[in-house]
């Protein structure tokens, strides 16, 4: 489970969506972040704990927490 400290200023469904949808629903929900919030991603394909470190490493953001539980993969990726 995700540690609750973390605030998400957005939630992004990606459950039973495999890659690269995840990564895809993911860029298009940035775009309506203002620099500094945070979106929080829940995904059940296992190439997303890959996938999203990857992702934030190339557009420049920061994975702020990932959590893995009952088949769910949580990222809370913050945009800059």
């Amino acid at each position: 489970m995700p540690n609750v400290a973390t605030k998400a200023d957005c939630e992004i469904d990606a459950r039973n969506l495999n890659c690269p949808l995840p990564i895809l629903k993911a860029k298009k929900g940035m775009r309506d972040l203002q620099p500094g919030q945070v979106m929080h991603i829940i995904a059940t394909d296992s190439g997303s704990a890959n996938d999203f470190p990857l992702f934030c490493k190339q557009s420049g953001n920061e994975l702020v927490e990932t959590s893995e539980a009952n088949g769910e993969y949580h990222f809370y990726i913050r945009k800059f």
